[in-house]
């Protein structure tokens, strides 16, 4: 059985994943002409994995067996968590290495995952794990968000989705009455309620999806307005301070999600349906180079920091290209490492025990009890256990 049952979804988890490892070198090691400009708000990969996971929940779970709450927090727990606590340590020892103050507090409390919930512990023990707290926070809606979503219809469907854009917008005007920057970025960006709607545009999108509705857009002119959208950021930050809260910083993580969900859903069309394959994205190695992202977006960054330890900043445009390329390259060897020998073995050992032949890959036959709804088919189950 394929494991991706929409392979283009994983092949662009890839690409967001190079967006945001390309902003911190670009933010944190040295600018290279053109491409640091282009990517100098790639951070908003994150708002993409955000919307993105909303989608493939929704659709993954939105099938007819109960899945019940329980088994499917086991089922995140065991995706996240243990690449998630061996990132922290890696980062700790590298903090440590460095002769850094180690932020013992902050790591306690990425533990369980709450640390964006206060400005101080926002980037724990590893910086770019912050998300993972907006991710746990989702993750606990989901069980009452999607039953509530498969009651309505699609024009309410439709509404919620209006809504959670116009709330992005509201929540970016909102920025002008917060005076201290530091609490603006904090509130704006990386608090995991303000990044609610981005999960919830994907949720929506996924049960949309899963009834059926198609957006025609084809994946080409999608990519093509993600594009422009970044050529756009680049007058408005030359133009605009990043400290003003009309400035692109907090815009670019809060404007940008109905961008993303065309893509998602662009490219899910695309496989879903029987069309000619997903191109590039879904092929092989690129499906590959997706399933190494997660591990990668952990590790990028510490890789970077081990860098600059070891041989210090780089001295002009070509030694920062070839640091950019052997950074990149060798933080996502080391995540398909991860991925290979850490991450699946561990989540596979504690998804829970070998399931009985009579029972549902994605948890007990129907009507023992409430929780998700579950995944219909073989391939849809096979797809929510990726990502």
């Amino acid at each position: 059985m394929d494991r991706d049952r929409l392979p283009s979804l994983t092949g662009l988890r890839f690409w967001a994943a190079l967006l945001v490892v390309a902003y911190h070198l670009s933010r944190q090691y040295h600018r290279l002409p053109l491409v640091s400009s282009l990517v100098w708000y790639g951070r908003d990969g994150v708002t993409f994995f955000f919307v993105l996971s909303g989608f493939v929940l929704a659709w993954s779970y939105a099938g007819a067996a109960a899945v019940p709450a329980r088994v499917f927090y086991r089922r995140r727990f065991a995706r996240v968590w243990p690449l998630h606590v061996l990132a922290t340590g890696f980062a700790l020892a590298v903090t440590a290495a460095a002769g850094g103050l180690l932020p013992w507090r902050a790591a306690l409390w990425s533990l369980p995952l709450l640390q964006a919930w206060a400005p101080s512990t926002v980037y724990g023990g590893n910086p770019a794990a912050w998300s993972l707290s907006a991710e746990a926070w989702f993750y606990l809606l989901l069980p009452a968000l999607l039953r509530a979503l498969l009651r309505r219809g699609d024009r309410a469907l439709a509404l919620l989705a209006a809504a959670a854009c116009c709330v992005g917008v509201g929540l970016w005007l909102a920025g002008a009455y917060m005076g201290s920057p530091a609490l603006r970025d904090w509130l704006l960006d990386y608090l995991p309620l303000t990044r609610t709607p981005q999960f919830l545009l994907g949720a929506v999108a996924g049960v949309a999806f899963r009834r059926g509705w198609r957006l025609r857009v084809a994946v080409g002119p999608a990519v093509a307005a993600l594009v422009l959208w970044h050529l756009a950021l680049v007058p408005w930050s030359a133009a605009v301070p990043e400290s003003r809260w009309y400035g692109p910083y907090s815009g670019s993580q809060l404007l940008v999600a109905p961008l993303f969900a065309v893509l998602v859903l662009a490219a899910a069309g695309r496989d879903a349906d029987g069309g000619r394959p997903g191109g590039t994205l879904s092929r092989p190695w690129m499906r590959r180079l997706g399933h190494w992202s997660f591990a990668w977006y952990l590790v990028h960054q510490t890789c970077l920091r081990l860098a600059l330890l070891l041989v210090g900043p780089p001295h002009g445009t070509a030694q920062a290209a070839t640091g950019w390329v052997l950074v990149a390259a060798l933080s996502l060897v080391l995540a398909g490492a991860l991925h290979t020998w850490v991450e699946r073995p561990l989540e596979a050992a504690l998804r829970g025990r070998p399931r009985p032949a009579d029972e549902p890959a994605d948890g007990p036959p129907r009507g023992r009890g409430p929780g998700v709804p579950g995944p219909r088919s073989a391939a849809d189950r096979s797809y929510s256990r990726s990502v």
